[in-house]
């Protein structure tokens, strides 16, 4: 198991050796998503750390793989209140090594499909970032943050019900006679 992250990596070196890579990153060095999310105030590149794990190897049916989990706290604006708030992020993928676009549909249920160059070369950082990103949701929206009474409307306990026995056309029965 190794602490340190290299920058690019053997993947089928990675699968042979069954090695595993675990350790924590600053948000910073994830450049596309630094564009997401929002640094705090004053500070010009988004703080927090990503702790991962990945883990290469091969399963019971051959299928060359690497496990890539990570946890971030990671602030975002709230489309519903434009304010930031703190998301947690956590991923637990597995990405089924292929070459060819053709392979992808060989791989079994519960795989990504990670398209990897002939050569093997594989850039753990920017793997971890794509998994990420696809964790993050379309609209982020606080769990937390409630609209106001004056865009949600007034409660349903407090609207008038209209009384069930009262017919809604008693009126224009009067008015047929």
């Amino acid at each position: 198991m190794s602490v340190t992250l290299p920058s690019s990596v053997d993947a089928w070196r990675e699968v042979r050796a069954r090695r595993s890579f675990q350790g924590s990153l600053p948000v910073s060095v994830f450049t596309r998503l630094g564009e997401v999310v929002v640094p705090p105030a004053g500070v010009a590149s988004p703080e927090g750390e990503v702790t991962y794990e990945l883990d290469f190897g091969r399963d019971e049916f051959n299928i060359a793989y690497v496990a890539v989990r990570a946890k971030a706290l990671l602030t975002v604006i709230c489309q519903r209140s434009l304010e930031p708030f703190v998301l947690p992020v956590e991923i637990d993928t597995r990405l089924g090594l292929i070459v060819e676009e053709a392979e992808e549909a060989a791989l079994p249920p519960g795989y990504e499909a990670l398209l990897v160059e002939q050569d093997g070369k594989l850039d753990l950082v920017a793997t971890i970032e794509d998994e990420l990103l696809l964790a993050l949701p379309l609209v982020p929206v606080n769990p937390d943050y409630e609209l106001p009474d004056d865009i949600v409307g007034a409660d349903e306990e407090e609207e008038a019900s209209p009384d069930p026995s009262e017919n809604p056309f008693a009126a224009l029965r009067g008015l047929i006679k």
